[in-house]
């Protein structure tokens, strides 16, 4: 397996990590997801892709590291994702182990996501995976009018 990240612009985020990435995000387009990594890798999102040895992209893991009062600096995961196809295979554990790997290079206290409550396979990944439950995640959805 290879784990690449890709970059705004890369022809291989709409051809090949979005339809993956819409698997856990199915209300994105490909202008809306193109639109939302421009202005968010200001804000350093990154996504990086895991390919299996056939070169198809089988799992997608949206990320960025922040600083804040709470963890210090941690490794924020937005997204992470494996192809129905390909999950039980170890591709979830590759992506996370990957995702480790740059937040220990970053100098971060923790690795953190937040997993909709409905999402019990994750929750049992997660888990097996030595995360722990620590907090609660709170949401109110704002009229634009």
């Amino acid at each position: 397996m290879k784990i690449i990240d890709l970059e705004p612009g890369d022809a291989r985020l709409a051809d090949e990590l979005l339809p993956v990435l819409r698997e856990l995000r199915p209300h994105l387009t490909e202008d809306l997801f193109r639109e939302v990594y421009e202005k968010g890798y200001a804000q350093g999102l990154r996504f990086s892709a895991a390919y299996d040895g056939e070169g198809v992209c089988v799992g997608a893991a949206g990320w960025r590291i922040i600083d804040n009062t709470s963890q210090i600096r941690q490794l924020y995961v937005d997204d992470l994702v494996t192809a129905e196809a390909a999950r039980s295979t170890g591709v979830g554990r590759r992506l996370l182990g990957y995702l480790e790997e740059r937040a220990r290079e970053a100098g971060c206290r923790h690795l953190n996501l937040d997993s909709g409550t409905h999402r019990t396979d994750a929750h049992r990944f997660y888990l097996r995976e030595r995360m722990d439950i620590v907090a609660f995640n709170f949401d109110k959805a704002l009229d634009l009018d």
